[in-house]
C-alpha cells in the first residue's frame, strides 16, 4: 500500500508560511482545533510543522511577550522543539509508522521536495486495525475449519 491511498491533499490541508506571525498561527489553530500544522514555504516546499508547545514556549520564554506582541513576531523566527520529517509520496505504509508514532499527521512531499498534504495518524492506525482483523478472521476461519 502506497502513501498516495491515504494522501489528504494540500488544497484540503490547513497549513502556514513561515511569514505568518504567532498570533496568527495561534488564531488559526485554535480555529481549526489543532495542535500542530505544516509549514510551507512560497516556493511550496515543506518548512517545518509548527505546533503549540512551540506557541508556548516562545511566549513563556520571551519576556513581557503579549498576545499583541506576538504579531510582530514570524513563526519563521521560531525555534521548532521537533524536527519532523516528510515522507516522499512513493513511500510505503510500513514508512509511515515510525513517523506516525511521533505526530498526529505525517508530511508528505513529491520527489522534489514540494509539499503535498498529509496523512493522518488515525487513518494510519484504523488501516493496521483493519489488516490485523481480516488476518485474525482468517486465522480463525482456517482453524476452524
Amino acid at each position: 500500500m502506497k502513501v498516495a491511498f491515504f494522501l489528504i491533499p494540500k488544497n484540503e490541508v490547513v497549513f502556514l508560511t513561515p511569514e505568518t506571525s504567532m498570533r496568527q498561527a495561534l488564531e488559526r489553530m485554535e480555529r481549526h482545533s489543532y495542535s500542530a500544522v505544516p509549514l510551507v514555504n512560497e516556493q511550496g516546499y515543506y518548512a517545518g510543522t509548527i505546533t503549540e508547545g512551540d506557541l508556548l514556549w516562545k511566549l513563556k520564554n520571551t519576556k513581557g511577550l503579549n498576545i499583541n506582541g506576538m504579531e510582530k513576531i514570524m513563526l519563521k523566527d521560531l525555534a521548532f522543539k521537533a524536527k519532523k520529517k516528510p515522507v516522499r509520496i512513493d513511500s510505503r505504509i510500513v514508512d509511515l509508522l515510525t513517523a506516525a508514532s511521533e505526530q498526529n499527521f505525517v508530511p508528505v512531499v513529491d520527489d522534489q521536495g514540494i509539499f503535498i498534504g498529509i496523512v493522518r495518524r488515525r487513518e494510519i492506525i484504523e488501516y493496521c486495525a483493519e489488516v490485523i482483523r481480516e488476518k485474525e478472521e482468517h486465522r480463525v476461519e482456517n482453524q476452524g475449519g
